[in-house]
């Protein structure tokens, strides 16, 4: 059983909010649940000024959408819930429809830890509308937090370089699943461990840690402390030398060193939490070495980042162990993805597309109409030339786009990758899930591939958006003027 089962014991059905199934309530009533929908899940802004985001928490949605089930207490609920005069909420037939509701549709979406670009789908869902609409609030709910999550980590293994950034965040962390989701978010972003060790049994993650400041204050003496510890775990011993005077603890740590290496084992290092950690650091570097402990690595920890630690960096701080906790798990500064679900196209009763788009007067809120697909053109060595964001259902793609540099033109069978893959198929999961440690690494390849590409064209095919801009023109006429002129849009609306 995944962790989504090992968890909750289910894949629950009421995570949702109310609208979602007031909605399904009335595309039930009046019918129109059967209709088939396309929806795309997006972000309109990629986090902390980064450009583009890890795409995280798929694999979770899918496995959410394959085993969600309505249960018996879920209905009997939904029975108890009154509209606003008292009346039943929902009809019986309406609850006796979600007693066998199975999710029968599609999903395409990218392979967990790809790069991508606002406005790019990361997850598609094309079904019966009753179904894809219901699905809005738990998708976004388990993409979310991760990819925001899996994004900063990234940025803070990056900026670490080859030194292994741990995640210390569980305490800081928004509940259970929180703490839950981040630990597995970190590690697809690049940490190498963490102290969750719920999450280390869940998926596999290699967990860490040391001792607190309570460790030590428990015990009259520090080095009485740092003894006691070495004792119970002789092989096991990264010292937390800054409860009272960092660099008198330092000087605790080697004596406990010597007795430990006395008795046939090796301290592995200190752990620095507080103060000028550049300069803490060099001190303790070099105090170790005279000692005879080259070989000490020392931690850091306490309100770290990437930024925190580049600077530690290029001021030649000696640090090659990272504890990042709060800024990790909470994703500062960034509260939350600007992640949104919305409708694309609309099957109509004659079986074409007929396109959908929501207007917005806050720029950036305008949504793109179609089927849409990335894809992600590639040179002679198979390295990422150019995105292109198309409509799969347009009768025609021009495969060309423009940004700051001109227009972009690719032939349809240039070298490619289209990045939505085929994930769910009449309601089960296509192939196997991969490895955490394979998205880790692929993860990891993205991250540094793009990094280095700042500017990188994420472009809009010139079809898709001469389309979007003829029916925002359509629907801005419609509703200004208050006439429904459907027959005259037919070209706009529909494919």
């Amino acid at each position: 059983m995944s962790a989504l089962g090992r968890l909750y014991g289910r894949a629950p059905a009421l995570l949702t909010d109310l609208y979602q199934l007031t909605m399904a309530y009335g595309h039930w009533y009046n019918a129109t649940h059967e209709r088939e929908a396309v929806f795309h899940l997006f972000f309109r802004e990629a986090p902390f000024n980064n450009g583009f985001a890890i795409a995280c928490g798929i694999e979770t949605a899918i496995e959410y959408v394959t085993r969600m089930r309505f249960e018996h207490d879920d209905i009997a609920y939904l029975a108890t819930l009154k509209d606003n005069v008292g009346n039943p909420l929902f009809a019986e037939g309406f609850l006796r429809y979600l007693r066998d509701f199975r999710f029968t549709g599609e999903i395409d979406a990218l392979p967990e830890g790809t790069a991508v670009f606002a406005h790019q789908p990361m997850l598609r869902v094309r079904a019966p509308i009753l179904q894809a609409q219901l699905l809005e609030t738990a998708l976004l709910n388990l993409m979310n937090f991760p990819t925001l999550v899996a994004t900063k980590a990234a940025r803070i293994a990056h900026a670490a370089g080859d030194d292994p950034v741990l995640d210390f965040g569980l305490r800081k962390a928004q509940g259970i699943d929180g703490g839950v989701s981040a630990a597995r978010a970190a590690y697809i972003g690049g940490c190498a461990g963490t102290s969750n060790v719920l999450a280390g049994k869940l998926f596999g993650i290699p967990v860490s840690g040391t001792h607190a400041h309570g460790w030590v204050m428990a015990f009259d003496d520090e080095l009485d402390a740092f003894d006691a510890y070495a004792a119970a775990l002789p092989d096991h011993c990264i010292f937390l030398v800054d409860t009272y005077n960092t660099l008198e603890g330092v000087e605790n740590a080697i004596r406990a060193g010597k007795k430990l290496r006395a008795a046939g084992h090796e301290m592995a290092g200190i752990r620095l939490d507080s103060g000028d950690m550049a300069e803490l650091s060099r001190a303790a570097r070099r105090r170790l070495d005279e000692a005879g402990f080259p070989d000490a690595k020392i931690a850091a920890s306490s309100n770290l980042d990437e930024h925190a630690i580049a600077d530690l960096k290029s001021r030649g701080a000696p640090i090659v162990l990272w504890g990042v906790g709060t800024r990790l798990a909470t994703a500062q500064p960034d509260a939350a993805l600007d992640g949104v679900y919305k409708l694309a196209a609309l099957r109509n009763d004659a079986g074409r597309w007929s396109y959908r788009m929501k207007l917005s007067d806050t720029p950036g809120k305008l949504t793109r109409p179609g089927v849409q697909q990335v894809r992600r053109f590639l040179d002679a060595d198979g390295a990422p030339l150019a995105d292109l964001l198309y409509d799969e259902a347009a009768p025609k793609t021009a495969w060309a786009g423009g940004d700051q540099s001109g227009v972009r033109e690719f032939s349809a069978d240039s070298a490619h990758r289209d990045l939505l893959e085929p994930m769910v198929r009449a309601g089960e999961r296509v192939g196997q899930a991969p490895a955490l440690a394979a998205v880790r690494d692929h993860a990891l390849q993205q991250f540094a591939c793009f990094a280095a590409r700042p500017g990188y064209p994420a472009l809009i095919d010139r079809y898709l958006d001469a389309a979007t801009a003829d029916l925002r023109d359509w629907l801005m006429r419609r509703h200004a003027d208050g006439v429904d002129d459907r027959a005259a849009a037919t070209g706009v609306v529909e494919s």
